[in-house]
């Protein structure tokens, strides 16, 4: 026993490191430096809690942060709400032998650059663009929309559809693995196609749309190029900010620090919706 135990740590040993180099060691690094501070090119390594003290206090950083957030539970809740329909169409209502080519399909837009599907949307969310000509030639509107282009509004609707195909994948296993014969016997003890759903279907599908929340928050929070294509000002997010802390600004302390809170809220909100739907799961 013992010698199997030594070969499976001889084994898993190489990758582990490797983990831990690659990941682990940037991440420890960001830390440190969380706790120095720089005066231009030169850095005090004096660890001090001044960086946390300005970033949690200074109203710049506060908002920022803030419309990080609510940014990335908007297109959470919207990802997610719009990608269940989908996956639930192709998991209850496509034939098996469609599955597969309909999978396909959803996954085409990885084919093409992300950065490209950024500029993309630019062009249909433009004063000039397809959205504004389409509606300002069927006359349902005077004149073009400003307020979808250069705001929240634009990496909202960008950021919904780059992540979609991350929210349907994960929901259309979890209803993949949902016996059928379960809604059978739900409709043969009287219970309406609506009442199956939501007693039957959707608490099985749960751990799927769990997943399918973390899939597309943690990633959105810190998303950096979208918001600098379409955001404009009123649309900027935590890692530009932290992006100019580093490379505008010159103050990779700062920038390390906003980093370090970035990932401690992610890490509190990604655990409080494990947290939760594990007790609403218990709950029934």
């Amino acid at each position: 026993m013992q010698q199997d135990t030594k070969r499976g740590l001889t084994l898993i040993a190489p990758p582990l490191v490797y983990a831990l180099a690659l990941l682990a060691g940037p991440l420890a690094a960001i830390v440190v430096f969380s706790f120095w501070t720089q005066d231009y090119l030169t850095i005090d390594r004096t660890l001090t809690l001044a960086n946390y003290r300005e970033a949690l206090t200074d109203p710049i950083y506060r908002t920022i942060m803030a419309r990080s957030l609510w940014i990335s539970g908007a297109v959470t809740v919207i990802t997610v709400i719009l990608a269940f329909p989908v996956a639930y169409y192709v998991s209850f209502r496509v034939r098996p032998d469609r599955k597969s080519l309909w999978l396909f399909l959803i996954t085409i837009p990885f084919w093409t650059s992300y950065l490209l599907r950024i500029f993309l949307w630019k062009v249909i969310l433009g004063y000039n663009g397809v959205l504004n000509s389409s509606l300002t030639g069927l006359g349902i509107i005077d004149e073009p929309l400003t307020f979808i282009l250069y705001n929240a509004n634009a990496v909202i609707i960008t950021l919904s559809h780059a992540f979609a195909p991350f929210a349907i994948l994960p929901i259309f296993v979890a209803l993949e693995k949902i016996d059928r014969s379960l809604l059978e016997a739900s409709r043969d003890l009287g219970e309406g196609a609506v009442t199956t759903f939501l007693r039957v279907t959707l608490p099985l599908a749960a751990p799927g749309v769990v997943a399918a929340l973390l899939i597309v928050f943690i990633p959105t929070v810190g998303d950096y190029v979208t918001p600098a294509q379409v955001g404009g000002p009123g649309g900027l997010m935590i890692a530009n900010m932290i992006q100019t802390q580093f490379l505008g600004l010159n103050n990779a302390p700062m920038g390390a620090t906003l980093a370090v809170i970035a990932m401690a809220l992610v890490t509190i909100i990604a655990l409080a919706t494990v947290w939760i739907a594990r007790r609403l799961a218990g709950g029934r």
